[in-house]
């Protein structure tokens, strides 16, 4: 059986496997993880303690807590990703066997922080290496006793890239720097229209 928040795949079996222990938790303690799980998701620091105290009453082991914050995790971020309405997603989860509850429950959490974490996904998905700053300059050679032509300007680019904290030195002539800013500007033009 094929599920949207999937992307239109069979559920994976871990995910199976794990609905059954999301069961033993109350629909109420169910929708106070999911908010933990979703402040994590969003960039936040995800509260351990106080999820321990949740699943205490289930007497959840380590292991039992760890797959219900990645079956969360997965759930959610899934989801987002495949712009799975939270009535659907219901729908889907129950009939994996999620009681009605705890469906509805984790449902309204995610449709709260639907658009903040597609937003948050969209942002940290699919990217290289940020670029920080950028630094230039041209050199171009005016006689050599070695080169029989010398005309094209050489231009330096030095890349600081933001998350490695190092710089990244490319060096390009001047037909390689007017095909790079074609394809920059056509790259930019795309993503403009997707958004």
């Amino acid at each position: 059986m094929r599920f949207r928040f999937c992307g239109d795949l069979d559920c994976p079996d871990w995910v199976l496997a794990e609905i059954s222990t999301l069961a033993k938790i109350s629909s109420v303690k169910l929708k106070l993880i999911c908010a933990q799980v979703l402040k994590e998701q969003l960039g936040e620091a995800i509260d351990y303690e106080k999820i321990l105290k949740l699943t205490s009453d289930a007497r959840f082991e380590s292991g039992d807590i760890k797959a219900t914050v990645a079956v969360l995790c997965f759930i959610l971020s899934s989801a987002a990703k495949h712009n799975v309405s939270s009535d659907n997603l219901s729908s889907e989860l129950q009939q994996l066997g999620l009681p009605r509850e705890h469906a509805a429950s984790l449902c309204r959490s995610y449709e709260e922080k639907q658009t903040a974490l597609q937003e948050t996904l969209k942002e940290n998905s699919l990217r290289l290496s940020r670029l920080s700053s950028l630094s230039w300059r041209v050199d171009q050679t005016l006689c050599s006793s070695v080169l029989q032509e010398v005309n094209e300007p050489l231009v330096h680019l030095n890349l600081h890239v933001t998350n490695t904290g190092r710089s990244r030195p490319v060096t390009l002539s001047a037909s390689k720097l007017r095909v790079l800013l074609t394809e920059l500007k056509q790259a930019l033009e795309m993503m403009n229209a997707l958004n």
